[in-house]
């Protein structure tokens, strides 16, 4: 069932066993996996079934620390949240992402890997993946003749991509739309988590509508899927019993905001473009697969060398301060300038699919005779994990939205360990290219500037800040003191709210975290309706 609460003729009241607050990738897949584990559902989103500027607006905020994407943009709020224009990138985590890396301060996850990956195979059946992740061997498979790199300086990594780009939008949801135990509530912001007197157990949620319109939800059990944004921001919001907001006793709520910064590592001179762009520049199919690669640091270099496990590409980019040329400006309007509507994804897919049909039939000679006339570098694309920070957060600001939540700010910091992982992984690879004989790295000035800081660039990517991925702000830990959210996800102290989402990685690896965000989302689910289950008996 769907009901639209800005349509409701009058204030509405429900009762559920389940409440699950957002309608991405993190809340549709937990409210799958508790339907079918036979909990009744309530999914409320704040946004509508397309995007609007007036809901839009509630996103904004203010960077008050590393410049930014605008915070109204920063994410999508309507059903099927940023997965509507994501790019399909599905990754898993390394094992060393878990691990408490002593050179990596506030590393380390309460849970083990094994306890992790088992969830990786569920998690890419929702994505009509097959049950294992691909490897380098299947790149090799795929075509791809890599660089032989030793093993103890240089892995390949790997990226599958969902081809089925609009997967979580209203339109594709049919099994919840109609399930008889979910009702699917549009227009329903939540602006506060209603606790017991006790502060023990979420008693009801508060919501409403652009338009006034209210809602009352008393669940068992509440999951929060709102994204790394707003689940910190709606605990901090609730603070008519704890006055610190909910969950925030320890001063966490918030804190260790991360992304995946991107940045120009520099560029490869020498011989080998064409066979570098062949490798590196284009993505491939093996079947039905749809694969791509990039270069990370072994764990044995991380462990030597003292670094993160970051990540690079090799792509045929303009040189670093050159007037943007006029294809990626094209792209760039579609992608940023037109609103995300339906028609305007539409538009913004078909520019990219025709872009990778291109690609497919004229890569890598295309950029490589670019190369060839001095219009392109051969340059290094950094795709990085940013180490944990707590000063990197997300506080509230003395400003309300028109629902009366205090508007956030976003103070995002980062550290000399991000910078020089970075440049670990470039030098290494310099000599890696020495060493095979395929031409030398030349790094980005940047890199070696004493503290410089991280370096964005425009012409690298056409998101040039980040990936637009808010990862760590309610962080799972083992103990209170560290974190918001136990090994299970949910908040320390509280018997019946959980979250899920990358909000709740302690690490951010190289990976992107959608995949990440489904398996936990479907291990979280099991003891949500376990909790939901219990809460019913007694």
């Amino acid at each position: 069932m769907h009901l639209d609460l800005h349509t409701a003729e009058s204030d509405v009241t429900l009762t559920t066993e389940v409440c699950v607050v957002g309608c991405g990738v993190a809340g549709i897949t937990t409210a799958r996996r508790l339907l079918e584990l036979g909990r009744s559902v309530v999914l409320l989103e704040s946004g509508g079934l397309d995007y609007e500027p007036a809901t839009a607006a509630l996103n904004a905020g203010d960077n008050i620390g590393e410049d930014y994407y605008a915070l109204e943009d920063a994410r999508l709020r309507f059903f099927g949240g940023t997965t509507a224009i994501w790019g399909g990138r599905l990754a898993e985590l390394d094992p060393i992402d878990l691990e408490a890396r002593p050179w990596v301060p506030h590393s380390g996850w309460p849970m083990a890997w094994a306890e992790l990956s088992a969830w990786y195979a569920p998690a890419r059946a929702r994505f009509g993946m097959p049950g294992t992740a691909a490897e380098a061997a299947d790149l090799i498979a795929a075509g791809v003749r890599p660089p032989a790199f030793d093993p103890a300086a240089l892995s390949l990594g790997v990226w599958t991509f969902d081809r089925k780009f609009n997967r979580f939008v209203f339109a594709e949801c049919h099994d919840l739309i109609g399930h008889p135990r979910c009702r699917i509530v549009t227009h329903a912001t939540v602006t506060e988590i209603g606790l017991d007197p006790d502060g023990r157990r979420v008693s009801r949620l508060s919501v409403r509508a652009l338009n006034g319109r209210a809602l009352d939800v008393q669940a068992r059990t509440v999951v929060l899927a709102a994204g790394g944004l707003e689940n910190p921001r709606l605990l901090l919001a609730s603070r008519s019993v704890m006055a610190d907001g909910v969950g925030n006793g320890r001063d966490q709520v918030g804190r260790y905001f991360m992304e995946h910064p991107h940045a120009r590592g520099g560029r490869v001179t020498g011989p080998a473009a064409f066979l570098l762009l062949d490798a590196f520049g284009r993505g491939r199919r093996l079947g039905e697969l749809e694969l791509a690669g990039l270069i990370k640091p072994s764990a044995q270099l991380q462990a030597e060398r003292g670094i993160l496990n970051t990540s690079l590409t090799i792509a045929a980019r303009q040189p670093a301060q050159a007037a943007q040329n006029w294809g990626m400006a094209a792209y760039s309007s579609v992608k940023h300038t037109l609103a995300p509507t339906k028609q305007g994804r539409a538009l913004w897919m078909a520019t990219k699919s025709a872009a990778k049909w291109a690609q497919r039939r004229t890569d890598p000679a295309r950029p490589w005779l670019l190369h060839k006339l001095g219009l392109r570098d051969i340059a290094l694309l950094i795709r990085a994990e940013q180490a944990p920070n707590p000063e990197s957060r997300v506080l509230l600001t003395d400003r309300t939205d028109p629902l009366g939540v205090p508007r956030l700010a976003l103070d995002w910091r980062m550290t000399d360990l991000d910078v020089t992982s970075a440049a670990v992984l470039v030098e290494t690879l310099g000599a890696e290219l020495r060493r095979l004989g395929l031409g030398r790295v030349e790094p980005a000035e940047w890199l070696t500037e004493a503290g410089g800081g991280w370096r964005t660039d425009p012409l690298i990517s056409a998101h040039p800040i980040g990936g637009y991925h808010h990862m760590g702000t309610t962080r799972m830990s083992a103990d209170p003191r560290s974190g918001v959210v136990d090994a299970t996800g949910r908040i320390h102290g509280l018997e019946n709210l959980y979250v899920v989402g990358s909000s709740v990685f302690p690490t951010s690896s190289w990976a992107n975290p959608t995949l990440t965000i489904a398996a936990l989302a479907l291990r979280t689910a099991e003891y949500a309706a376990e909790t939901a289950q219990a809460a019913r008996a007694a």
